[in-house]
């Protein structure tokens, strides 16, 4: 009986073993495309004469079949992808710049390191805010006309109002919102709640953008009077997203998993988020969801990934969360004085120069221990 129960142990054991692997690369698959952002040319291919594929950027082998069919299909579209990334991560980095977790990326695939492992709050803005990257930068490619496949969104013609009528070239955020949800949403396998949370999370940021679209409008007539007027629609600046999901984040919901039941019919609406508290109602589609508690960021842990905030900038006379108690956890922090020189007083000379003095001071910086 001893060996027979040995071996179901051993068997229960790999078992375990390789659902937690599986899981793990299931996780890490989720944000494999982010890996582009390391692409060296904004053209994914070189053809010879009868357009037969010779190189592919070592980037794209991040990419799934799908992702590179749909860069193939799209050209000109990779540089926008890469472009609207490196949106998303400044636009990250600022919002996060005064918290304990600053959303620091690092070279490899790997940008955001093993954070995007857990489904925390932190992991849900970066989902979102990559997704809505994708699609502000395609949008507006279109109408720059930096991509074969699509044009501005000339739906909008005609009247609009009584002194107005729709013209110009309106960013196309339709062609945007469904490409960024072929591309991006193209790695989420399964029907786990992490699958639902990441599904959620980028339409979010995505339906950021949607909703931010605002309408420009430009006068015309004689002597600069304003008889009537062209409109077009215009995408937000992306500064507008990252407050809009910055806000959501700070109020997003806690989720688990939920399972309306054995309906054939709506197989897809099985399975669903629903609030881990009952008393709460569900997450709007705009609202962020996660179902982990955020690690400690104060400290560094090679298991989360999490660096710490050791030397960390902080702000002595602030009580908010750049302030230094905050800051730095509790440990204090230690003051130091650096000279700084920097160009002032500076003078427009007509034309066309501008002369500037040198100022140097004395500037006080306080670090976290």
């Amino acid at each position: 009986m001893r060996p027979v129960a040995l071996m179901l142990g051993l068997k229960t054991l790999w078992v375990l073993a390789f659902s937690s692997l599986s899981n793990t690369l299931a996780v890490n698959n989720s944000g494999r495309w982010w890996g582009i952002i390391n692409v060296a040319s904004s053209t994914n291919l070189l053809t010879d004469s009868k357009n037969v594929q010779l190189v592919l950027d070592p980037s794209l082998q991040l990419l799934s079949r799908k992702q590179r069919k749909l860069i193939r299909q799209n050209p000109g579209i990779l540089h926008s992808i890469s472009s609207g990334l490196q949106s998303a991560i400044k636009e990250c980095q600022w919002q996060f710049r005064n918290r304990r977790w600053n959303c620091p990326t690092m070279p490899g695939p790997n940008i955001f390191g093993k954070i995007v492992n857990r489904g925390c709050r932190e992991t849900a803005f970066i989902f979102a805010i990559t997704s809505a990257g994708v699609t502000h930068s395609v949008a507006r490619s279109c109408s720059e006309g930096s991509i074969e496949s699509c044009t501005c969104d000339y739906r909008r013609r005609g009247p609009g109002g009584a002194d107005w009528h729709w013209g110009g070239c309106s960013d196309n955020v339709d062609f945007g919102r469904v490409f960024g949800r072929e591309f991006v949403d193209s790695n989420e396998k399964g029907r786990d709640l992490r699958f639902l949370m990441n599904l959620h999370n980028n339409e979010a940021g995505r339906l950021t953008v949607f909703t931010e679209m605002r309408q420009e409008c430009k006068c015309h007539g004689m002597s600069g009077s304003c008889t009537v007027k062209t409109c077009w629609m215009r995408l937000p600046t992306f500064r507008t997203v990252g407050d809009f999901l910055k806000d959501r984040f700070d109020g997003a919901s806690r989720v688990i998993y939920g399972n309306k039941g054995s309906n054939r019919a709506s197989r897809m609406e099985l399975h669903h988020l629903e609030p881990e508290n009952p008393a709460h109602k569900p997450p709007s589609p705009h609202d962020l969801v996660y179902f982990e508690k955020s690690p400690n960021f104060c400290t560094y842990s090679g298991k989360t990934g999490t660096a710490g905030t050791t030397g960390r900038s902080c702000n002595s006379s602030s009580p908010a969360l750049d302030g230094c108690e905050l800051l730095c956890c509790g440990r204090g922090y230690r003051t130091r004085t650096q000279r700084v020189t920097e160009r002032c007083n500076c003078t427009f000379h007509w034309c066309c120069h501008v002369s500037c003095l040198n100022c140097t001071n004395m500037q006080v910086l306080h670090e976290c221990l």
